[in-house]
Formats: C-alpha cells, structure tokens, sequence
C-alpha cells in the first residue's frame, strides 16, 4: 500500500456513501495513506436518504474494507450519527469491540474537552420540514452531475476543476448567512457547556476559528466534505490541522485501481 502516515486522530463527515456525488476513491487513497488512532466519522457517513440499491461501486464497498482494517489494527472508531443516516439513531450507544455508534461524543484531549457532533440538530429545514430538504437536495444532485459534465470539458480543454455547488453557495447572501449563524450558535452552545472545542459536520463547510464572548472562548472545527472540498481533520500532539486533498500528492496505485474497477460503476441519483 505504500508508506502511511501515523496520525492520532482523524476526523470525517459528510461522505456520503451510496451517492454520484461521493469522491470515494479520493476517500480511499487518503484513508490508505494514514493510519490513524481514533477515527471519528461525524455524520452523514452512508446516505440514507438517496442510497439506490443499484447505485454501490466498488470503490464505495473498497472503503468499507479499508475501515474493517484499520479497526482490526488498533483502530477506535466513532460513528456519529448525522441527519442522513439518521436511522443509526436508533441503536446509538451500540459497541463492536473497536467500533463506538453515538450521536455526540466528549473527549478530553490534551487536557482540554472537546465535543464532537453532526450539526443538523441546528438546521430547522431538516428538524421540522425534511421534505423541505429533500426537495433541495434533489435540486443538488442534479447540479453535481452538471458540475461532473462541465468539468470533463475543463479538464478536456486543460483547465482546473470547479465546484459550482461551492461557488453558488459562496455567492448566496442567505447561504453565507446560514453558515455563519450555524458556526455561532455551535461556539456559543459549546462555551455554555464549558467545552474548549467544538467539531461539526453538516453544512459541507471546512473550517477552523476562535471565537470569544463575555462567557469564555472556544474553537469551532468543521471537517467539511467528500462532496465539494474533499477535506479532514487531523489532531496530533495537541494540534488541529485542516487536511485538503490533492491528487497532485498521491501517485497512482495499481492495486487501488484494480479493485475499484473489478464491476462495472453505475449511474444512479446522488445526495440531498
């Protein structure tokens, strides 16, 4: 598999497994590159909302084995349940040996507490009109597979990849908006529950900065995507790092691509 890094904790969200729009074989380079302590997958990881049972490459189920062997090298991993695999809510506090399902975890890291959750229990679209969101959703899975479309032609005519998901969203008055309320109302709940950090999910948006009030100060972490930014969060020796994935960095691997391409990929509908 090549050299991999040794990584205390690593922190995913929003995956999206199941889905056009998930980059599973850039999540399984990366996932082959570390070897990580703790994994903390933070929502959102399958997509129970738009799973098609004839929509399930092979790259998907790759990195489901690649988890199956971290866990049985030592690996301790959290899953955390999001609004998309929402049904895993049911069994939260569920333990398989190495494997934690929770919907929030608090973690003591370096002497400080860190709390770890999806998110969407801040979005009201999701908590009382999820048809709302669905609707929405379908509305983005079209313009992932544009996006797919109009970057065949860039890449064709020697120009980088765009996200125009990102770029819309970026531009959206309301959106930007959005984001910024989630981010506040996270850091300002965690500094009333007396954390020193807080790590989210949900709203696809990578991201790492303070924030202090009359009551305290605290960090807000997101971990992004799998879908638009292709990003993680990486913790080591009391440090947080934002990873970004760049393809530039990985060199391709034959045994990868072997069994991503064992069956045939299919087309079928994405994310909401």
């Amino acid at each position: 598999m090549g050299n991999t890094r040794s990584v205390e904790m690593v922190v995913l969200s929003d995956i999206h497994l199941g889905t056009v729009g998930c980059h599973a074989f850039e999540l399984l380079q990366y996932l082959n590159s570390v070897e990580p302590e703790t994994l903390i997958l933070n929502g959102d990881f399958f997509d129970g909302w738009n799973f098609r049972k004839y929509y399930w490459p092979e790259s998907h189920m790759a990195v489901l084995r690649r988890l199956i062997m971290l866990m049985t090298n030592g690996t301790e991993i959290y899953y955390l349940t999001g609004n998309h695999d929402e049904v895993l809510r049911k069994i939260s506090g569920m333990q398989l040996g190495p494997l934690h399902v929770k919907d929030n975890l608090v973690l003591e890291l370096n002497g400080e507490k860190v709390w770890f959750f999806h998110g969407d229990v801040f979005d009201l679209s999701v908590k009382h009109s999820k048809w709302i969101a669905k609707i929405g959703g379908r509305g983005y899975e079209l313009l992932i597979l544009l996006n797919r479309l109009v970057n065949w032609f860039s890449v064709k005519m020697g120009k980088g990849k765009i996200s125009l998901s990102k770029k819309i969203k970026d531009s959206v008055k309301k959106a930007v908006q959005f984001v910024n309320d989630f981010e506040m109302t996270a850091m300002e709940l965690a500094i009333d529950q007396g954390y020193d950090y807080v790590v989210c999910g949900h709203i696809h948006q990578p991201k790492v900065r303070g924030y202090e009030n009359e009551k305290g100060s605290v960090i807000y972490l997101n971990s992004g995507d799998w879908i638009e930014n292709l990003t993680a969060l990486e913790y080591n020796s009391g440090e947080w790092d934002l990873y970004r994935y760049d393809e530039k960095h990985y060199v391709a691997d034959k045994n990868i691509m072997k069994i991503i391409t064992m069956r045939p990929m299919s087309s079928g509908a994405v994310i909401g």
